[in-house]
C-alpha cells in the first residue's frame, strides 16, 4: 500500500480520499478550509496537514482535486506548495479539470524537480466519487501513469492513459462538450413532452432503452421533470469547464457552435440564480422562457 496525500476535500475529493483509506493506503489530507480536513479525519482516520507542502512531505503520491488553474498553481508551487515537500521520484496526480496549458506548465515544473506528474480529470459526478466508480482520463509519462494507476483504482472504475501531458484534460473537454449537448437535448425533449400533455416518466420508460437513451436520461429525468436541481455538478463549474473547451477550440481551430450556444444558456441559468444548481437545470431555463 502507498503513502498518499490528498489535497482538496470538496464534494469530489472528500469521498475519493475516503476510498484510498478503505483500500488500505496511508492518507494525509489538506484542505484550504481546515474544518473540512478535520471532518474528514474524524470520519476516515488518517492525518491532516496545515499546508500542501506538509501534506506532500514523505508521500509516494500526491493527489489533488481543487477548483481551477490558479488553485492548481497555488497547491503545486511556492514555499507552501506540494512540490516543495515532495521527494524526487514521487508522483503528483491532478484530478482537477483545468486547461491543458496549466497542466503542461505544472508537468514541466515537476519534471525539473525530478517529480512525476499525471493529469487525471474525472467524470461521474458526486455519485461516482461516493461510489468509487469514476471514469479517469489521464495524460503524462507512461511510467508515472503505471505507478499511479493502482492508486487511482481505489475510486476509478475506468482509468486510462490517453497520451502525454495534457491529454487527460483534452479528453475531459471532449466529455464536457458531449454532456452539454446531451443535457440540452434531454431538457428540450422533456419540456416538449410535458407541454404536449404526456407523462414524462412514462415516455422515458419507453425510450431510454433505445437510441435516445443516455446516463443523463436514466439518472436525471425524474428530477428534471420535478424541477429539483439542488445537487450534482454545479452550473458555475460547468461554465468554467466550457470556457476551457471554447478557449482551447479557438487555439486548435475546432468549431463548437452548439457548445458556445449552450454555454450562453447556462449563463441564463446563472442569471436566474441557478449558479449552484445541477447542470440538468437547463430545463428550468426553457420553462422560464416559455411563451405559453
Amino acid at each position: 500500500m502507498a503513502r498518499v496525500a490528498f489535497l482538496g476535500l470538496g464534494v469530489m475529493g472528500f469521498p475519493m480520499a475516503g476510498h484510498l483509506v478503505a483500500k488500505g493506503h496511508q492518507v494525509t489530507v489538506w484542505n484550504r478550509t481546515a474544518a473540512k480536513a478535520e471532518a474528514w479525519v474524524a470520519r476516515h482516520g488518517g492525518a491532516r496537514a496545515a499546508t500542501a507542502r506538509e501534506a506532500a512531505t514523505g508521500q509516494d503520491f500526491v493527489m489533488a482535486c481543487v477548483g481551477n488553474d490558479d488553485d492548481l498553481r497555488a497547491v503545486c508551487t511556492g514555499a507552501d506548495g506540494a512540490f516543495a515537500g515532495m521527494a524526487p521520484g514521487a508522483v503528483f496526480v491532478d484530478h482537477t479539470t483545468v486547461s491543458a496549458q496549466v497542466t503542461r506548465e505544472m508537468a514541466a515544473a515537476a519534471a525539473a524537480l525530478g517529480l512525476g506528474f499525471v493529469d487525471a480529470p474525472v467524470s461521474g459526478g458526486q455519485a461516482g466519487a461516493e461510489n468509487g466508480v469514476l471514469s479517469i482520463m489521464c495524460g503524462g509519462d507512461a511510467a508515472h501513469y503505471a505507478a499511479a494507476e493502482p492508486v487511482m483504482a481505489a475510486y476509478g472504475r475506468t482509468v486510462k492513459r490517453l497520451g502525454e501531458s495534457g491529454s487527460g484534460q483534452l479528453a475531459k473537454m471532449v466529455n464536457q462538450i458531449a454532456i452539454a449537448g446531451l443535457v440540452q437535448g434531454l431538457a428540450e425533449a422533456l419540456h416538449f413532452a410535458q407541454k404536449a400533455g404526456l407523462d414524462g416518466e412514462a415516455v422515458v420508460d419507453v425510450i431510454q432503452g433505445g437510441a435516445a437513451g443516455s446516463w443523463q436520461m436514466v439518472n436525471r429525468h425524474k428530477t428534471m421533470l420535478a424541477g429539483k436541481f439542488d445537487f450534482g455538478f454545479a452550473v458555475d463549474w460547468m461554465r468554467k469547464d466550457l470556457g476551457i473547451c471554447l478557449a482551447t477550440a479557438d487555439q486548435i481551430g475546432a468549431s463548437l457552435p452548439g457548445t458556445a450556444l449552450i454555454d450562453q444558456y447556462y449563463k441564463d441559468v446563472q442569471k436566474m440564480g441557478g449558479g449552484r444548481w445541477d447542470t440538468s437545470s437547463l430545463i428550468a431555463r426553457l420553462r422560464a422562457f416559455d411563451k405559453g
